[in-house]
């Protein structure tokens, strides 16, 4: 019965844990939606810087991890780094929002901040700060989870793991699919655009809240005191064996085994194999962040190409960022048919190990940027050919009741009339580009939507109209016409009033709507195809890789790898940062092809270095060492060196992380 209150006792704490990840990572996860479409209609920045800047915050967001894990581990403790850096998260996540306000610089009310600069700059800021919150909590929210946890509790560990697991791709999967609902909704004092503040808002609310009940829970917590951090230790034993390599680099010195040999003279045999099995896991590491270089620009590239997509699912309209929920839905799905049904139907064929699964997930996902290529080729075929910078576009409309035919020969053609700029790029956000052209010969008023026309002479300028059924109410002082037209996504209308129009039952019949730019043409769904490549990459590769790592490393070196794990993710990210400010490649198709190409020559080189790849039991390598403790022991008392005690060294070098975080990073691959 003690036992039993025990366990009640000890699930009530670990709710607070489990709701505090779901808040979490519905706020990063939400933001981070949102965040290139951001860039490119609020700010203004065009898609390479967008997509630059977005990939930096991401590299940010998995560098931080190991700042966060070695005040942990070393300073604050779990506790008090995810409680001050969760702060430092909410304020940023608060900033944020503030810096989508256009209202607080829009001094004329057109809609339009008059200080652009002011933006950018808290735009910036709160990014920092959310990197610095979510990659500083990110790699002890589970560990100090599983410090609630008892040694023989080993059941119920497993069991909060997946719960915790569950709640990540569950606040993926919902924010995904909320927050660009909330971005598409209208707000503003002087001018109604796209809520970004909203889009913001909610993820700052939730961040809010995920530290409010963290901190509820406090009472019931075990708090482990900091230990030491074996990232910090394993860095000082390279350099130490770095260092002494070099001062007896002369010819006179013995050569040794192996490099990491050169530090038996300050730390246990023990530790060095320990290390060396690290570090041949963190070679096979090399190839790898080319892989998420791809895989993180379903948030940037991707996003941007389905801005130029139809999105009217029926009765439903997708929004571009919506598109990245697929993602989640489809790990919900094939994580388990992957475990039960591929993995052992593939094994009956052949030895589908580790190494080989890596492999694939990598080609998956260069297939995946060849489908994109192949639908940005099509999206393409669909888009208007603007004049360049040395060419000149004229269009001629036909307002008269009969054909006419213009010809013209390599003479300079001379035309008299009224000119007017025509649309020079493609409707953003799927909307569509309408404008009046008033022959009538009379002042006319004519409105959409709620939305006025404004005449320069008899040409109205452009108003933007989202997709559906749009009706014209056309009037003068007296009488009133309606013009129904249905308008696609991403469109550019003129409609013509003639001369001949007159008000009455048929007056619609009258007015010719002119097509200067096709509707997108290509549907959304179509992306599903590279979604669900790069879904089952990202399976085979991370799950896998993740499995592998843990199976080949040391007992106390899971946070090294874990911290490995996450810098190849950030160095991805740089690669994305580099190419897309570096390529000169006019053509978004042909850059999808260069990173498949990339990724193809990557997944071959890696495929080399895993056949010379030999698999080892740590478990074994370590007993072997435990033998010779004692004989170890022994022989360091007659060193010169000072250093700490022996068995207290040892302690460190063998127990610097405890039986909870070892399986914790398995459970988290969406992390």
């Amino acid at each position: 019965q003690e036992n039993s209150e025990r366990n009640n006792s000890k699930t009530k704490y670990i709710f607070f844990i489990v709701v505090n990840e779901f808040c979490e990572r519905f706020s990063y996860y939400g933001m981070r939606a949102v965040l290139v479409l951001y860039f490119k209609y609020f700010l203004r920045w065009d898609e390479d810087f967008a997509t630059t800047i977005y990939h930096t915050f991401v590299a940010l967001c998995y560098l931080t991890p190991i700042l966060g894990a070695i005040v942990a581990d070393s300073w604050l403790g779990k506790f008090k780094t995810i409680v001050y850096l969760s702060i430092v998260y909410a304020v940023g996540q608060v900033v944020m929002a503030v810096s989508a306000i256009q209202d607080i610089t829009d001094a004329n009310k057109d809609g339009t901040p008059d200080n652009m600069t002011l933006h950018v700059a808290l735009s910036m800021l709160g990014l920092f700060l959310i990197a610095l919150g979510t990659g500083g909590i990110k790699p002890c929210v589970a560990a100090f989870g599983g410090d609630q946890f008892e040694d023989h509790q080993e059941k119920q560990r497993s069991t909060f793991f997946s719960i915790f697991y569950l709640s990540i791709n569950a606040g993926s999967l919902i924010s995904t699919l909320i927050t660009p609902i909330l971005r598409a909704q209208t707000c503003g004092i002087h001018i109604q655009q796209e809520c970004y503040p909203l889009a913001f808002g909610v993820p700052a609310a939730l961040m809010v809240v995920a530290l409010i009940v963290f901190i509820v829970g406090s009472p019931m917590y075990n708090r482990n005191p900091p230990q030491g951090n074996i990232i910090v230790k394993v860095c000082k034993c390279i350099g130490f064996a770095v260092k002494n390599r070099f001062r007896h680099r002369s010819s006179q010195y013995p050569k040794r085994e192996h490099w990491m040999d050169w530090a038996e003279e300050k730390y246990n045999k023990l530790l060095i194999a320990q290390v060396k099995m690290a570090l041949k896991v963190l070679f096979l590491y090399i190839p790898l962040p080319m892989f998420w270089a791809l895989f993180d620009q379903q948030g940037s590239r991707w996003t941007f190409q389905a801005t130029t997509m139809n999105g009217n699912f029926g009765a439903i309209t997708i929004q571009p960022d919506q598109m990245q929920t697929v993602n989640p839905i489809l790990i919900l799905i094939l994580v388990p048919v992957m475990d039960t049904l591929i993995y052992p139907l593939i094994s009956k064929c052949f030895n589908f190990t580790p190494l080989r699964r890596i492999t694939v997930g990598m080609f998956l996902a260069a297939l995946a940027f060849v489908a994109a290529a192949l639908l940005q080729i099509q999206i393409d075929e669909t888009l208007p050919d603007f004049p360049s910078s040395t060419e000149s576009q004229v269009k001629f409309i036909n307002m008269v009741n009969r054909d006419l035919q213009i010809e013209a020969d390599n003479e300079t053609i001379s035309l008299k009339g009224f000119g007017f700029d025509d649309i020079t790029s493609k409707p953003e956000k799927g909307e569509n580009a309408i404008r009046v052209l008033n022959g009538f010969g009379s002042v006319l008023n004519v409105t959409v939507r709620d939305k006025v026309f404004n005449f320069t002479s008899n040409m109205s300028e452009y108003l933007s109209v989202s997709h559906g059924k749009a009706e014209f109410m056309i009037k003068d002082n007296r009488e009133s016409c309606v013009y129904t037209q249905e308008l696609g996504f991403g469109s550019s209308y003129t409609l013509i009033i003639p001369s001949t129009f007159t008000f009455g039952e048929r007056c619609s019949e009258n007015i010719k709507a002119v097509m200067d730019m096709k509707p997108n043409s290509v549907h959304m769904a179509w992306q599903i195809i590279q979604y669900f490549l790069m879904t089952t990459g990202e399976v085979v590769f991370s799950v896998t890789g993740l499995e592998f790592s843990y199976s080949q490393a040391p007992s106390n070196m899971k946070s090294v790898l874990q911290a490995g794990w996450l810098l190849t993710v950030a160095v991805g990210n740089i690669i994305v940062l580099i190419v897309a400010e570096a390529a000169t490649l006019e053509d978004q198709w042909a850059e999808y092809i260069l990173f498949a190409s990339l990724l193809v020559l990557v997944c071959i080189t890696f495929a080399i270095m895993a056949y010379f790849y030999t698999y080892t039991d740590p478990t074994k390598i370590e007993a072997q060492f435990d033998k010779m403790e004692p004989e170890e022991k022994e022989k360091r008392k007659n060193f010169d060196m000072p250093r700490k005690g022996s068995a207290e060294s040892h302690k460190e070098d063998r127990g610097s992380s405890d039986s909870s975080s070892d399986d914790e990073c398995t459970k988290q691959t969406k992390i």
